[in-house]
Order: structure tokens, then C-alpha cells, then sequence
């Protein structure tokens, strides 16, 4: 008997919503692994080490101890004070309470409660609403805010200022209709980050565009906050008092403390906006998910207060560190090739255009990042992201996690200078 099931339709923000190619080519090279090839992955923007065991046996104790039922939405107030008390004493954030905090299931869910509270679809007759945000850029900002209905005003920088925008390109972008600026440093895909006088430069600019603006709120994405070894330390724009009270920051446990699959994140705003939008979170997230697992907060206490986990976090900070003077050699070494030296986070954002236009040595014609990424898959085993989805000027760029052994990115940067070294 026939079906109906041609006649339905699945929402159309489903289907314009665009898959993710980290995801893919991550999903292609685990595939690969497991038919037995020796595939080589730099894709993933996750930890290698594992979580430090004090973190692990506060939520295994927890768990023992029948810490199993259901919590209020955004976490216990322990837990939130506990953020709250974090955020004020080691990024200077002012004004904040456990009721300023949300905790949600990981940092791209609390980012996507924070836009859906902040951004709607336009009414007739309105323009819609912007999001300010300065590319190259993560590959999630751009799809959860056009899913809550606004468009994405890009500001583009490039490897000359090391992907940093400058106040004059943000005073333009700035219009009546900006509603949310991410600023994200360190930075995933380019691996620079910000420096306190950079952000202070871009707050005069913020504080003067409310008049322009008067519904901007600043978005701080700070999740690689302690991943840092450049000459700058990492500083947290909500610490500027002029301007603290319209912005959020978006932190986590899963970069820092290795907890990726814990699925942590949290948000703070201070003052009465920030506290209400807190709220509004927490409205939304109970028609979604509810609370986090209930045995992690004491995980998540533990890893904010325990100087034995600063000390873990300064080992893999420091292994990082050496990493990413590991690979900038190992590229610069590369025909074709450029990078600037990575100052935080796991990555390196090296421009590859001077391949474009090359043949592989197996006759695979590379005219795009997302081609050499293709071939170097196939052909070489080495698994990176190609950069087009990341905005503005990645289509010429590749990203490369160095979330992996010496090792590991010895032999793959043996491969990819192999792969250069034999197109024509």
C-alpha cells in the first residue's frame, strides 16, 4: 500500500541550515580509521590529555552518594556562586552573584540559549537584527544566529594583524540595528588572540556605538581563556566597568580542564539585564534540557578551586605552548605555505593559496582549501579542516588542530610537506 510520506516536509531552517565540513571530513577520517587505514587527524578541537583525576573523583563521589535527581535548570546556587566567584576574582568581572550565572550543556548550548534571548525574527516592516562578528570566526556563530532569525554583519581581518579587527573597521560595522558582538580570544579557527589594550581600544568604540546601537550586547567567548602563551596574557572584557554591564561571557569546562565530553558550559552577565537575561535563559533551557548532570557540579567546584587542577592546567597549557612552536616550524619548512605564530588556543590558521591551481601526484586537481583537504585525506592520511566555513578570508586557509602528541604532528607535517613537495 503506498505512503504518504513524499507530501512532508521537514522545517524549512532544517533544510537551509548547512552541515558542518569539520564534522564531515572528522566523520570521513574516523571511517577511514576504522576500516584500518593509519589516518592522521588534526580536525578536532579537543584536548588529547585526559580529565585530571580530583575532577574525576568529586562527580564519582557525588554520583556514589546519590546525587542522581533532577537540579533547578541553570545548576545548583553553589555551583553558579561558585562560577560567579571564579569570574570575579581571576577575570576581574564586577558585580556578579550565582544569580548572574547559567549552566547549560556545554558552551555552544549557552550560546545558543544567550542568542535566541537576545535576537528575534523581524517583525513586518523591520530590518532584522545583526550580529556583529569579526571573521575568520568559529563555524557555529553564523548558523545559531540566523536560526533565531538575525543576519551576521561580518568585520574581516587577516593573517596581517593576525585576524584581529581594529576599532575603526568595528565603528563602522556598528548601526541601529546591532544587537550582539562576538568577540572570541583566544581564537578557534586562527589561534591569535586579543591583547588587554586591543580590547580596550574596541570598548571605546562599544561604549560610544550605544547611541547608535542601543540594544548591543557584547558576546565574549572566552572557552581557550587559559590556553594561553603568547606575550600577552588573557584579559576579559567584561572587566571594563563602562561597558560590564552589557556584556556576556561564555566560558566552559571542556578546553582548560579536558572535559570535553562533559558537556559543560556556563554564561554571566552582571547587573539587572544580565540577571534577567539569566533568567530568560533559564526559561528557555526548561523547555529543552533542564539542568546539566546533577553529579558534575561538584566536578565543576573542584576543578574551579583546587589548586591541584591549576597545577594540571599549567602542565597542558605548557604542552600546548611547546606544540605550537612545534608546528609553526614544522610549516614554515613547507613550499607554499605561511602561518602567523599561534599566541593561544590549539590551532594554526596557515593561508594555502599559493597551492590552489596545483595537481596532486595522484592527478587530483586542487583549486580550493576544501580540494587539497580532500586529496591530502586520501592521499596522504592527514586529516585537517579546510577553511571556507569559518568567513571572510579562510577560503585561502586550512585549520590545524595541534590538540595531539609531538609525534603525531611530526609525522603529519611529514606528510603534508611529502604531499607539497610531489604536486605540480
Amino acid at each position: 500500500m503506498p505512503t504518504q510520506s513524499a507530501a512532508l516536509d521537514l522545517a524549512r531552517r532544517v533544510n537551509e541550515l548547512k552541515p558542518s565540513i569539520t564534522v564531515a571530513l572528522n566523520n570521513k577520517a574516523k571511517a577511514m580509521k576504522a576500516d584500518g587505514i593509519d589516518v592522521l587527524g588534526f580536525a578536532a578541537g579537543e584536548p588529547d590529555f585526559d580529565t585530571p583525576q580530583v575532577i574525576k573523583d568529586a562527580a564519582i563521589k557525588a554520583l556514589n552518594a546519590g546525587q542522581t535527581k533532577y537540579t533547578p535548570t541553570l545548576g545548583d546556587m553553589p555551583t553558579r556562586q561558585c562560577i560567579a566567584d571564579k569570574l570575579s576574582r581571576e577575570n576581574n568581572i564586577p558585580g556578579l552573584t550565582g544569580e548572574h550565572v547559567a549552566i547549560g550543556v556545554g558552551g555552544k548550548h549557552v550560546l545558543y540559549n544567550t542568542i535566541q534571548c537576545l535576537i528575534d525574527p523581524p517583525m513586518p516592516g523591520e530590518d532584522p537584527w545583526e550580529m556583529i562578528l569579526p571573521t575568520p570566526a568559529w563555524v557555529s556563530y553564523r548558523p545559531i544566529c540566523e536560526l533565531a532569525g538575525g543576519v551576521v554583519r561580518e568585520v574581516v581581518a587577516g593573517p596581517d594583524t593576525d585576524f584581529r579587527i581594529s576599532p575603526a573597521q568595528l565603528q563602522d560595522a556598528i548601526t541601529p540595528r546591532s544587537r550582539v558582538l562576538v568577540l572570541n580570544s583566544p581564537s578557534n579557527p586562527c589561534g591569535t588572540m586579543y591583547s588587554e589594550a586591543d580590547l580596550r581600544d574596541l570598548a571605546k568604540v562599544i561604549k560610544e556605538g550605544f547611541e547608535r546601537a542601543p540594544q548591543l550586547v557584547i558576546l565574549t567567548d572566552e572557552i581557550y581563556e587559559k590556553i594561553v602563551y603568547g606575550e600577552h596574557p588573557h584579559f576579559s572584557i567584561g572587566s571594563i566597568p563602562e561597558i560590564a554591564e552589557r556584556v556576556v561571557t561564555l566560558n566552559g569546562m571542556s578546553k582548560a580542564y579536558a572535559m570535553t565530553g562533559w558537556r559543560i558550559g556556563y554564561a554571566a552577565m552582571p547587573g539587572d539585564f544580565g540577571k534577567n537575561l539569566i533568567k530568560a535563559m533559564g526559561k528557555l533551557q526548561g523547555q529543552m534540557t533542564t539542568n546539566i548532570t546533577s553529579f558534575n557540579y561538584p566536578a565543576i567546584r573542584e576543578a574551579l578551586t583546587n589548586p591541584a587542577v591549576e597545577t594540571e592546567v599549567e602542565k597542558m597549557r605548557q604542552a600546548f605552548a611547546e606544540r605550537a612552536d612545534l608546528i609553526t616550524s614544522r610549516l614554515a619548512q613547507i613550499p607554499g605555505v605561511t602561518c602567523p605564530q599561534p599566541t593561544g588556543a590549539f590551532y594554526v590558521f596557515p593561508d594555502v593559496s599559493a597551492l590552489f591551481g596545483k595537481t596532486s601526484a595522484k592527478g587530483t586537481k586542487v583549486t580550493s582549501a576544501t580540494t587539497l583537504c580532500e586529496a591530502m585525506l586520501e592521499e596522504a592520511h592527514i586529516a585537517f579542516v579546510p577553511g571556507e566555513d569559518f568567513g571572510g578570508i579562510s577560503a585561502n586557509h586550512l585549520r590545524i588542530s595541534f590538540a595531539c602528541s609531538e609525534d603525531q604532528i611530526n609525522a603529519g607535517m611529514d606528510r603534508f610537506k611529502a604531499f607539497v613537495e610531489s604536486m605540480s
